[in-house]
């Protein structure tokens, strides 16, 4: 049998595909949906003013962030020491639960801000173990010269996922409010089945140290690797300042004017713009100068992110939004196949959960940072000062991490070294 030429002619690849494409659609609609009555119940049944209510939304990203921070250094433990499809199932399980107590909360009318809270908070803990788990089961399925390939068309999944699910959820959620949540929660029990029909069992690494010092030998790793350290850092304070999403539905709703479809489709567009990238990726992998254009893609990202939050144009905001996904792709691209490639087996399930840490920071904080500001300068000025601040922090990070710089292709660079004691 001749030897896979492309990730997707491996079939446990193709598992983890239709695994991360339905788990991203139901959770990417669930999280749009929360926060959506969020706002509408702060500003409706509460009165909040519309910076008020905005708050809300960043308290919203804050309770989902604090059970993934305190979580994470487990996750990625467990990812490294157990069956991680066994590790993800569990995790994607439980996400089905809150969907269905959501789904039920909605169906009976007893939805309330305190509820959705503790959904969100609780659906921020299950999260935490669902990526290191899956992301690194793929380079041991996937051959390292697929992997850049490989990278490419989860990315296809995921953005696509990004854009069916809040756009679905956005029409539901018009329809019934129960119905988005009922929806979820029947992909993510698809969902389960999925990942436990993967037939690769990477056999847990020995314990040979106890689990604290694993832990902290996973964040060692990456603190002394720079390389590694600005590709996850850069993500992290990029989008802390420069999210837009958790403003949507005040933007929606009150700058926009365009209701409950209409955010469906601003939830979309991101995922939209970078769903073409990563499928020209897909085909016509980066594969020179992948620093440099990381770095001009987070530009990109804080420079779209800017022209949104100043828009009164449904149309433009649109546009904007998939710019700034498109952006987001190329810079998640190249991020994530050089944390693969530059992070040894036994550790990939540790520095995975620290690049979901970053990546969760940065959105689930960013939302607080966005809601902090929006309190007192409004959607508009949060929106536009932070995708200033995206293009402040990629100048600040080509200047302190050379390194980004000087990467020119995916090669591992941690064997040149070797990880630090």
């Amino acid at each position: 049998m001749s030897a896979p030429t492309h990730s997707l002619q491996i079939r446990d690849y193709r598992l983890i595909w239709l695994a991360r494409f339905i788990s991203v659609s139901a959770t990417v609609g669930m999280v749009v949906v929360i926060g959506a009555q969020t706002y509408r119940i702060a500003r409706v049944d509460y009165g909040y003013s519309e910076a008020e209510a905005a708050f809300m939304l960043g308290l919203l990203g804050l309770a989902q962030f604090i059970p993934f921070l305190l979580l994470t250094p487990v996750a990625g433990l467990l990812a490294d020491r157990m069956d991680r499809r066994h590790v993800g199932a569990v995790a994607t399980g439980v996400d089905m639960l809150l969907a269905l107590a959501l789904g039920i909360a909605n169906y009976t009318g007893q939805i309330s801000l305190p509820f959705l809270f503790i959904m969100a908070a609780l659906y921020g803990s299950a999260r935490v173990f669902i990526g290191p788990a899956i992301s690194a089961i793929t380079p041991n399925v996937v051959p390292a010269e697929l992997l850049p390939k490989a990278v490419a068309v989860s990315s296809i999944a995921w953005q696509s996922a990004a854009v069916i699910g809040p756009a679905l959820a956005g029409f539901l959620l018009a329809a019934d409010p129960a119905l988005p949540y009922f929806n979820s929660a029947a992909l993510l029990a698809v969902g389960v089945v999925t990942l436990l029909a993967i037939r690769h069992r990477a056999p847990p690494a020995a314990a040979k140290e106890p689990p604290l010092k694993l832990m902290a030998d996973g964040a060692k790793f990456v603190w002394h690797e720079r390389f590694l350290l600005g590709c996850v850092t850069l993500d992290l304070f990029a989008v802390l300042l420069g999210g837009a999403t958790a403003m949507l539905p005040a933007f929606a709703y009150d700058v926009l004017h365009v209701g409950d479809e209409g955010l469906g489709l601003l939830r979309a567009a991101p995922a939209a713009g970078a769903m073409l990238v990563a499928a020209w990726l897909g085909v016509k992998p980066i594969a020179r100068n992948v620093g440099a254009k990381m770095l001009w893609a987070v530009a990109v990202f804080g420079a779209a992110t800017l022209v949104f939050g100043l828009s009164t144009s449904f149309p433009l905001s649109l546009a904007m939004l998939a710019l700034l996904g498109g952006a987001d792709a190329v810079s998640v691209f190249v991020r994530n196949t050089l944390v693969q490639l530059n992070t040894p087996d036994e550790m990939r399930g540790r520095v995975s959960s620290i690049s979901g840490l970053a990546i969760s920071a940065s959105n689930e904080l960013g939302e607080m940072q966005s809601g902090l500001v929006a309190a007192i300068l409004g959607p508009v000025g949060a929106v536009a000062l932070g995708g200033a601040g995206a293009i402040v922090v990629t100048a600040i990070w080509a200047v302190i991490f050379p390194e980004l710089i000087r990467a020119k292709t995916f090669a591992p660079q941690y064997r040149q070294r070797g990880p630090s004691p």
